[in-house]
């Protein structure tokens, strides 16, 4: 089974402490439980760890958990969130209707009643990854989001043999899938991307360094220094040796 990620929104250190005990005892080492007890601090986390269940009280600080709940939609599209509320009101569980929340809890809940409901929800969101993974697809409203860590992954290790595979693997996407995704949104292909990065960290070693091209190539990440030539001259309209050299007379100009 793949990681699920448990988020409980509450502010009542007992019902907390409760949600808490349930949950891992369901999830075991398999998965990750994360708390907070506001609405702004739930968005967040929400969206920084992209959860798969949200527990979720309603009168919450900050901002209240049907808005919270609003906000996360936005973003996290198929998320199970269970809503917990000490009101019968019909005006709360219409809200919620409207959310797609997966179930309507009313506090106090009876602990067998909560284990039923989250197990629901685990099971839910167990076959929402799988399916995800099978067939690598990324609801639209979340590319920006997968991207966005697709890029910060591509900046942290672009010097090392860095493929498409890799980084589709990182943000669990089909690669064929992701290669398409990542054009659209970013508007250059991923190789192009990739190479980008790494001919500016050539530069930048071509005039610091007095490295030759070829470590200057293994470096930036290159397996096959020719490769790297032909790259760099197509990105800069000349070789690194060139480049080099109209660095040095730049140097010498303005020594004088």
């Amino acid at each position: 089974m793949l990681e699920i990620k448990v988020l409980i929104v509450e502010d009542e250190q007992l019902e907390q402490d409760f949600l808490k005990s349930v949950v891992q005892e369901e999830i075991d080492l398999t998965g990750t439980l994360l708390t907070c007890e506001s609405g702004t601090q739930a968005v967040k986390l929400a969206e920084q760890y992209r959860v798969d269940i949200i527990i979720m009280d309603i009168l919450i600080p900050e901002m209240d958990g049907l808005c919270a709940a609003q906000e996360i939609r936005k973003f996290l599209p198929d998320a199970c969130i269970t809503i917990l509320s000490a009101f019968s009101d019909f005006s709360y569980a219409k809200q919620a209707i409207e959310l797609r929340v997966f179930d309507y809890l009313l506090k106090p809940v009876k602990p067998s009643d909560f284990k039923q409901s989250f197990r629901k929800m685990l099971a839910a969101a167990s076959e929402c990854q799988e399916h995800t993974a099978e067939k690598g697809v990324v609801p639209k409203a979340e590319w920006t989001n997968f991207v966005g860590e697709s890029i910060k992954y591509i900046h942290e290790n672009f010097c090392e043999k860095l493929t498409l595979q890799m980084v589709a693997s990182h943000v669990f996407m089909n690669p064929q899938y992701f290669s398409r995704i990542f054009k659209k949104e970013v508007g250059v292909t991923y190789t192009d991307y990739v190479n980008n990065l790494k001919i500016v960290h050539a530069c930048k070693l071509l005039e610091t360094t007095n490295y030759h091209a070829y470590r200057i190539s293994s470096e930036c990440g290159f397996t096959d220094p020719s490769y790297f030539n032909r790259v760099f001259y197509r990105q800069m309209n000349m070789t690194p040796k060139e480049y080099k050299k109209s660095i040095c007379v730049a140097g010498r100009k303005n020594n004088e």
